[in-house]
């Protein structure tokens, strides 16, 4: 069995954050989304890998390389252009050489991991298992309709749609998807719908298998669901401290601190990691915030958030909450005359202010 991660896309709903970086690459816990795919399927005892990439193919290439730091044997495909899932299908056929596969959505993480739902594909054989998930609102997702455990019909973002069940970005397939992915039509967004593939294959009386998966999912498209996988994952970190506290600082709960990275005189409330080489001053930083490496906090309170490498964040008058910063920003008080505030900001990009 392959693995095809999807890893193209363009991140608009990441902006301006994905101008300048691979959304499969935004950190959650001060690693990237793309390397917790990687693992659960290693663990599921996939090696051999096909990613899909597009425009930051250098990007996504020189953070995983040839796959051997996970023991895994990494294939990069090229989609020239971001034209549906089912498309990555379509171009991955020869990569995949009539082998079942696992599809999984770079920018998706599953708390469980996917070794159960691979060992149920290997036992039951079906043409396809698709896992679903109960969500609050599934007109931002695929969306399928059940006649109890079995599949009627599946609509990509439906207007009004006919149930809360959610296509999770996990999908397991035998040869047959290369039939439908060939066989279906663009769809209204001028894309190949990976729902219409399926469609298919339940309209060819093919077996496609439906696991309603109970753990948590996250999507990680939006900021929020950034922060909040940020905070599910920071749930189960374990207490590290390779750098250095000083006697004035105090630590609460589970608090990772990365080689090289000093405290003074701050309070770190956990769940929280920081990264290496990082400066924390006359600092709070509380629970639920990853900082990753290098970046400096100086007499300022930061608390649900995600900060990137290279931030300096120095004399914050109020606290700074459920923010996601990018590589190399700087956030400061200035004493210029007359007081104002004063932005540079990327396209796309959201401020809220005191």
């Amino acid at each position: 069995m392959k693995a095809l991660i999807l890893s193209g896309g363009k991140g608009t709903r990441l902006r301006p954050i994905t101008h300048t970086s691979a959304k499969q690459l935004v950190p959650v816990a001060n690693k990237p989304i793309l390397f917790y795919t990687i693992e659960a399927v290693r663990e599921a005892g996939i090696t051999d890998v096909g990613i899909i990439v597009g425009d930051t193919h250098e990007e996504i290439k020189a953070a995983c390389g040839d796959g051997s730091q996970w023991g895994v044997k990494i294939t990069y495909i090229k989609q020239d252009e971001p034209l549906g899932l089912a498309h990555a299908v379509k171009i991955a056929e020869d990569y995949i050489a009539g082998d079942t596969f696992v599809m999984y959505l770079g920018d998706n993480l599953i708390r469980d991991g996917i070794t159960d739902l691979v060992e149920r594909f290997k036992e039951e054989t079906p043409n396809s298992q698709i896992l679903l998930a109960h969500v609050p609102n599934p007109c931002s997702f695929g969306v399928a309709e059940l006649d109890g455990d079995r599949i009627v019909r599946l609509v990509e973002k439906p207007k009004e749609p006919k149930s809360d069940l959610a296509l999770v970005g996990v999908y397991m397939f035998d040869s047959t998807v290369f039939e439908a992915v060939n066989a279906i039509k663009p769809s209204w967004r001028g894309e190949l719908e990976i729902t219409d593939a399926i469609q298919y294959l339940v309209d060819t009386n093919r077996r496609v298998n439906a696991h309603i998966i109970r753990g948590w999912w996250k999507d990680t498209g939006k900021r929020d669901d950034m922060l909040e996988a940020n905070r599910i994952v920071l749930e189960d970190i374990e207490t590290l401290v390779e750098g250095e506290v000083d006697q004035q600082s105090v630590i609460h709960g589970r608090v990772r601190i990365g080689e090289g990275s000093t405290v003074t005189g701050s309070t770190i409330r956990g769940p929280a990691v920081i990264g290496r080489n990082c400066r924390v001053v006359d600092a709070y930083i509380g629970p639920f915030t990853s900082i990753n490496d290098n970046t400096i906090i100086e007499r300022s309170e930061i608390e649900h958030s995600i900060i990137l490498e290279d931030c300096v964040i120095e004399d914050l008058q109020g606290r700074m909450v459920d923010s996601l910063l990018g590589r190399g920003v700087r956030v400061t008080r200035s004493d210029l005359k007359p007081r104002a505030y004063r932005f540079m900001l990327g396209d796309s990009s959201d401020v809220s202010v005191l």
